[in-house]
């Protein structure tokens, strides 16, 4: 009787595993997929994939199996059992896909806003999907730190995730008027037709491509003259020739020792091995540059939030420092170049903090700037003819900030998002923003990556010929 009243689960005939406990035992690119969702605090991400990769979860590329994912048959969970409910989606008998539960799952997810609760009080549509493809990236490329092909599955879940959440924008449209005329020839209508939006039609095809050319680059890296060794690997049991003089590590690898490093013969890399590492390293730079471009444009795009307003400094002067704003007054030709250098920046973490203070000092002499202009219609006009909004104090030195703010960012172009960039990306309501935004984010910190995997293997090759020398 005792048995017939507390039943064990695991001894009821109709048993069987959940999504969720299947998701967690399968080592297969589908088990570990993609776009699981953040907490809302998770909206913040390094420009680069260093930093990123060490929090998200290890994976094995050679642990991704090359046949399908089998189908499953579901049946009734004991619980479900018990209450007499059963899954109406599916018969006991009709085989399940898996991965098509999965993608159900994700998606739920997303229309949830990572609320499970379903009370309505999760973060918006927006934030669920910047937090999704920024997971995605760091599925498939969190453990990718070498100049090599991406696994074929890895490759195969990105383009098909990818594609999940960018279907998104093929229903983001706008109406504009066009005209018809009838059969007829003599009535002239005109009606509202609907078209991709302006910002999606002209950054999703390019950020597509760029997408692609990246994939394309690593392909190209299939059989190389160099090749990778761990930091506890490097000793005479290598499987490659190599010389017994002291290993060469380019610069951060110290700090960094748990990433790979890249190898060449003892003679050095052919000069045709050379041209390639150097075409595809302007090939990823130009990529980097361009997705940069996209992404500082649609956070410029995006409103900045009231409580960014409200946390902004009463004197830009205390914000940016004396040193700093001396020079900013005084200077009669600004030249933020020679400004950086006389700060003497030691660290990308010193160069966030100075991004920091000066985007504020920027935005508190933009509004000084704004309040100080409302004046007249009769002051207004002769300050348009003269042109005397120039010489405004405010505006001038709100000018000379954003061009110190430009001139670091592409010093330092790792630079993580500043508080302002990740304050928008919290706030964020568009969602087609929040897309191109994260994808173009994603791409950026793939294209520096590559960038800095050729630097690794040319600064092994060039310390490798010096030493022969």
């Amino acid at each position: 009787m005792d048995n017939m009243e507390n039943p064990d689960e695991n001894d009821d005939p109709g048993y069987q595993p959940s999504l969720s406990s299947l998701d967690q035992n399968d080592d297969s690119p589908t088990g570990t997929a993609g776009f699981s969702t953040m907490s809302a605090d998770s909206f913040g991400y390094c420009r680069t994939s260093s930093a990123m990769s060490g929090g998200s979860e290890p994976t094995d590329d050679n642990s991704c199996s090359a046949t399908p994912s089998p189908c499953w048959r579901l049946r009734r969970t004991p619980i479900l059992s018990r209450l007499g409910i059963s899954r109406h989606m599916h018969d006991d008998s009709e085989p399940v896909d898996l991965e098509l539960e999965m993608m159900k799952e994700r998606f739920s997810k997303l229309l949830l806003g990572e609320d499970m609760s379903g009370s309505g009080k999760g973060v918006s549509t927006a934030v669920t999907i910047s937090n999704a493809m920024t997971n995605l990236y760091a599925s498939v490329f969190g453990q990718h730190q070498r100049l090599e092909p991406l696994h074929p599955e890895k490759k195969l879940m990105w383009k098909r995730e990818m594609n999940c959440l960018l279907s998104i924008c093929d229903y983001i449209v706008e109406f504009s008027p066009n005209s018809q005329n009838l059969k007829d020839g003599t009535t002239h209508l005109e009606v509202m037709t609907s078209m991709p939006r302006s910002d999606i039609y002209i950054n999703l095809p390019a950020l597509r491509k760029l997408d692609t050319m990246l994939l394309e680059i690593m392909e190209s890296f299939q059989e190389t003259e160099f090749w990778y060794e761990e930091e506890g690997s490097m000793s005479g049991n290598s499987t490659r020739s190599s010389s017994f003089r002291r290993v060469v590590q380019p610069p951060g690898k110290e700090e960094r020792w748990w990433l790979p490093v890249p190898r060449v013969p003892p003679e050095g890399l052919s000069e045709k091995s050379r041209k390639h590492l150097r075409q595809k390293r302007d090939r990823a730079n130009q990529i980097h540059k361009a997705a940069m471009a996209i992404n500082s444009a649609i956070l410029t795009e995006m409103e900045i939030p009231d409580t960014y307003i409200a946390s902004l400094p009463k004197s830009g002067k205390a914000s940016v420092g004396d040193i700093i704003y001396r020079y900013m007054c005084t200077a009669d030709k600004f030249s933020p170049v020679h400004l950086l250098d006389c700060l003497s920046i030691s660290s990308e973490l010193e160069a966030l903090e100075l991004a920091d203070r000066v985007e504020a000092s920027m935005y508190t002499w933009r509004r000084k700037a704004c309040t100080s202009h409302s004046k007249s219609s009769w002051d207004m006009m002769k300050d348009f003819v003269s042109d005397i909004d120039r010489d405004d104090k405010n505006q001038v030195l709100a000018q000379r900030a954003e061009i110190l703010l430009f001139c670091l960012k592409q010093r330092y172009p790792g630079l993580s998002q500043t508080t302002l960039d990740t304050c928008k990306i919290q706030y964020n309501r568009d969602v087609g923003q929040a897309i191109l935004e994260s994808y173009s984010r994603v791409l950026e910190g793939l294209a520096f990556n590559t960038v800095a995997w050729v630097d690794d293997v040319l600064f092994v090759d060039k310390s490798t010929k010096s030493q022969d020398q």
